[in-house]
């Protein structure tokens, strides 16, 4: 395709440099033009070619996912609370689950879009497990194109269309699978703990205390994390986990909170990302609860903060 091809859209093309949003309706627009001159399969292609880093701040959220499915959940969170574009629902029905995507296609762009956003998640699913996890079947709304041959490659599952909903199902032990990056975090805290154990060699409490800031730094994208669901991640109980905290004199509540007002300062510092994406990566599901807490913290609001710097 050449720039011609690309004249009748709103945003001129000289203009993408400094680019920072565009209209879901541009957005649609520009997978039914490129639908026309590369043919139907197209959208389904892209998706393959999509990495994580493509995603900015919610991929970047998804290399700190404790397990495979919980992309799917960090997604929902993210999309509620900065897009009105998407709505992931997570139905598991015993051996299988079902990662529904909500959305009206009431135009072509919208059923292209699902096309590409579908076939992403197989790529990224691969990547982040690093195996070759696969579908056992997608559901499309949408009419079925003529030519399948770009579907059929990349979902190597059966594939319906003129469904209920869009869908893609996985075997729930694979969602259930651990990351691969946190497969090496837990493995590190493990063998610690071994040393702890065999050699009588104690982990001092300002590195203890680092290892639990790090893995509440991972978990907040998902939301605020229980204390179960750390103490689970060392591979220790609760009670345990609460003690050596408070051998190190603070508590897991304040730790969560001392965490996410360290992240929130970093981020606004850096000023790379939205206000509404630092929402998203200290565990908050609306932004305006992410402005009462700052503003908490500090006497200022995330925007106030930024500006005084």
């Amino acid at each position: 395709m050449s720039e011609k091809d690309f004249m009748d859209l709103s945003t001129p093309i000289n203009a993408l440099d400094d680019l920072q949003v565009v209209s879901a309706e541009e957005f649609l627009s520009l997978h039914e033009l490129l639908a026309d001159k590369l043919g139907r399969g197209f959208a389904v292609r892209v998706g393959q070619k999509m990495i994580i880093e493509d995603y900015g701040v919610l991929g970047l959220s998804w290399r700190t996912c404790s397990r495979i499915g919980e992309i799917f959940e960090r997604s929902k969170r993210y999309f509620k609370l900065l897009s009105n574009t998407f709505l992931w629902q997570i139905q598991k029905e015993g051996a299988v689950s079902h990662i529904i995507l909500n959305r009206e296609t009431y135009r072509r762009g919208m059923e292209l879009s699902t096309e590409a956003s579908l076939s992403a998640t197989v790529v990224v699913l691969q990547a982040m497990s690093e195996k070759e996890i696969s579908p056992i079947q997608v559901s499309f709304k949408h009419k079925k194109p003529k030519d399948l041959t770009s579907h059929k490659n990349a979902f190597k599952c059966p594939i319906f269309f003129e469904q209920s909903r869009y869908s893609i199902s996985y075997k729930t032990e694979d969602l259930n699978l651990r990351t691969a990056k946190a497969d090496a975090s837990i493995n590190n805290y493990l063998l610690q703990q071994v040393e702890e154990k065999t050699k009588g060699i104690k982990i001092p409490e300002n590195k203890f205390v680092h290892n639990v800031e790090v893995l509440i730094t991972d978990a907040l994208p998902t939301g605020i994390p229980s204390i179960h669901h750390i103490s689970d991640l060392m591979a220790m109980s609760n009670r345990t986990l609460t003690r050596r905290l408070s051998e190190a004199g603070v508590t897991y509540r304040d730790l969560v909170k001392k965490t996410q007002e360290s992240i929130a300062k970093e981020m606004l510092r850096k000023n790379t990302e939205s206000i509404g994406e630092i929402a998203f990566l200290t565990g908050f599901s609306e932004q305006s609860a992410f402005n009462r807490a700052f503003k908490k913290w500090t006497d200022l609001t995330p925007s106030e903060f930024r500006k005084s710097i």
